[in-house]
């Protein structure tokens, strides 16, 4: 039988739960100093001796008491026979209290003269002048710097005590295959306790990983018994939603007590919590977006909590380009792309499905919406967490529109020079509007020959009251992608997936259906629309509709059949202020390089005699007009 969720916890309540039902193990161990970095300090540490322990030179030169230099200048020099010559970083002897550089002296025999008198511990390093024995070096609580360990091992301390715990990850499903075992169809890569495992050790807990344990209500018991007896704190991946095979509830409560299961939070509502003898429990969803929601918002604060290594969050007020939708009552984590437009930070927001891995892979932050918020427009300022170096930032470019293959080869030949680029999915309308917000940098877009883009519903508002420019990319043949072979005589004898009304794919598939005089209410999925061209290949791939229309590298990518019907360009379309920006002139040059040309004609997908050309249209006369950098 299928259990409901009945209440969900609210992400505070859940929270809040999670800090004051255990104990902090307070467990520590002592480990070198070269294994110390990113470790918090259990203890204070204090210099073994002082640095310097004596006097010395900090300079080249001869050591003399100061006192026997007093009235020395050019017109009375004063010679000195009392002194020893020493170079930087001697041993001043006992008698000395002042250095004199040896290019302010000069020889007299036996002797040195001198013309300017000698300030007591001049040029000298006193004993205990960076530190003294037993000061403070690093306070309790401190996160070991790689600068740090340096110091650390300059005052004699060779090792030190910091905070640890032991975490127990336990992965289960029937359906899982270890990493390094390609999946069958119906299985898939169990890789959230690696996630789990990577991201604990990095705070300083030493982990657990059980192997897999198969859907069977007394495999998990045991694995829960053995792994809470051994840990102070368990993680259990998947098994944890509300499904017929969802066992994990039922094991905690078995072994231990279920304290809550179901929170208000999106991705991420099936986690749970329990306690077995003492020791948390969190059950993680099987999704993979899911599981990285609780991860960082669940376990990583309580690791936090008791002191443990604090993942680095980098906090940014950033404009959103496009609207954010959210349900009210939910607490909704949503992967962010930010980057910088003149002085403005501007976020693009990724897919939300929580089993779609690479939203967070592509993206570079998230940001929280509160249960209390449904969303926000627009435009609308908030906070993002970025999950990168934030110098990072100033090398990003975002882009909003059509994603093409093509775009992964030109952002990996970008990376070579320090640029990022990242790319949020946008119907053309979408894309042209962000552009007239100057809330992206470009906008990618598949579009007619240039002599025509004035006939383009959705792009000709945007041509008189923005000054664009189109920067060829490529030249791609747009047609038929089908799972199998595609008569243009009987298109209305196949279920078909389409594009986004006012799309270029769309206005061909129309085109198309009038020239063999088909009415689209004929069409069986006509009004099925895809999000993206990508979406269509892979719906198709999917088994899901047997066509639809898209560009030859998509249909190539995917592996399907392929019928050519026309040609269409790939452009980068910006605003014509954007081509000062150096980023965007670094962008150019490598859409005009050898190298990238050279990718694009081995594919076999597209045509590079137009690639690199920057173009506009005469807002007056409608004319072309070639654009130089």
């Amino acid at each position: 039988m299928v259990k409901r969720y009945l209440s969900l916890c609210t992400f505070d309540e859940a929270r809040h739960r999670l800090y004051t039902s255990f104990e902090a193990p307070c467990r520590t161990e002592t480990v070198p100093i070269t294994g110390s970095l990113g470790r918090v300090i259990a203890a204070p540490l204090y210099a073994k001796y002082s640095v310097p322990e004596v006097n010395l030179a900090a300079m080249d030169g001869i050591a003399v008491k100061s006192r026997d230099t007093i009235g020395a200048s050019d017109q009375s020099p004063v010679t000195i026979r009392d002194y020893a010559r020493v170079n930087t970083g001697n041993v001043i002897p006992d008698a000395f209290d002042a250095v004199i550089m040896i290019e302010d002296t000069w020889e007299d025999g036996e002797a040195f003269q001198i013309r300017k008198a000698a300030a007591p511990w001049q040029h000298v390093r006193p004993a205990g002048e960076d530190i003294r024995k037993d000061r403070l070096v690093l306070p309790k609580g401190h996160v070991v710097r790689a600068f740090d360990i340096g110091a650390l091992a300059t005052y004699g301390i060779g090792e030190l005590t910091v905070t640890t715990a032991n975490v127990g990850i336990i992965p289960t499903g029937s359906e899982l295959v270890p990493l390094g075992e390609r999946p069958k169809p119906g299985q898939v890569v169990e890789s959230n306790t690696i996630m789990a495992q990577v991201l604990f050790e990095s705070m300083g807990a030493h982990c657990m990983r059980l192997p897999i344990v198969r859907d069977d209500p007394g495999l998990i018991e045991n694995a829960l018994k053995t792994a809470a007896q051994e840990n102070d704190l368990v993680v259990i991946s998947a098994g944890s939603s509300a499904g017929t095979r969802d066992y994990t509830a039922g094991a905690i409560a078995a072994v231990g007590e279920l304290l809550f299961h179901g929170v208000a939070v999106k991705p991420g509502k099936p986690m749970m919590l329990g306690k077995i003898k003492g020791t948390p429990v969190i059950g993680l969803p099987g999704y993979p977006l899911a599981a990285q929601t609780v991860l960082r918002e669940f376990a990583v604060p309580l690791l936090e909590h008791w002191d443990l290594a604090p993942v680095p969050k980098f906090p940014v007020r950033v404009k959103l380009s496009t609207p954010l939708g959210s349900d009210l009552g939910f607490d909704e984590f949503v992967p962010v792309s930010v980057g910088r437009i003149g002085s403005q930070f501007w976020g693009i927001t990724r897919s939300r499905g929580a089993f779609v891995q690479m939203a967070t892979v592509r993206s570079n932050g998230y940001t929280h919406i509160p249960a209390e918020i449904e969303g926000y427009e627009a435009g609308h300022e908030l906070d993002v967490y970025l999950t990168t170096d934030p110098a990072n930032i100033e090398r990003t470019l975002i882009f909003s529109g059509a994603i093409d293959p093509i775009l992964e080869e030109l952002g990996n030949i970008a990376h070579d020079q320090g640029l990022f680029i990242h790319t949020g999915s946008a119907g053309n309308t979408g894309a042209l509007l962000s552009l007239e917000r100057n809330a992206c940098h470009a906008a990618p877009m598949s579009l007619p020959a240039f002599s025509s883009l004035r006939e383009c519903s959705f792009i000709r508002p945007f041509l008189d009251s923005l000054d664009l420019v189109f920067v060829n990319v490529a030249s791609q043949e747009q047609g038929i992608a089908a799972s199998r072979e595609i008569s243009l005589d009987a298109l209305d004898e196949v279920c078909w997936i389409n594009s986004r009304r006012d799309s270029p794919a769309r206005i061909l598939f129309d085109s198309l259906l009038a020239s063999h005089g088909i009415s689209p209410t004929r069409i069986r999925g006509y009004n099925n629309e895809a999000a993206t061209p990508g979406a269509i290949a892979a719906a198709i791939k999917a088994g899901q509709a047997d066509a639809g229309i898209c560009s030859k590298a998509l249909a190539v990518s995917h592996g399907l059949r392929f019928t050519p019907v026309s040609q269409e360009h790939y452009e980068l379309v910006m605003r014509r202020t954007m081509l000062a920006d150096p980023r965007i002139v670094t962008l150019i040059s490598l859409v005009k390089s050898p190298e990238f040309k050279a990718h694009l004609d081995r594919s076999g997908a597209y045509d590079t005699s137009l690639t690199g050309q920057i173009r506009r249209i005469s807002p007056g006369s409608g004319n072309t007009l070639p654009v130089e950098l």
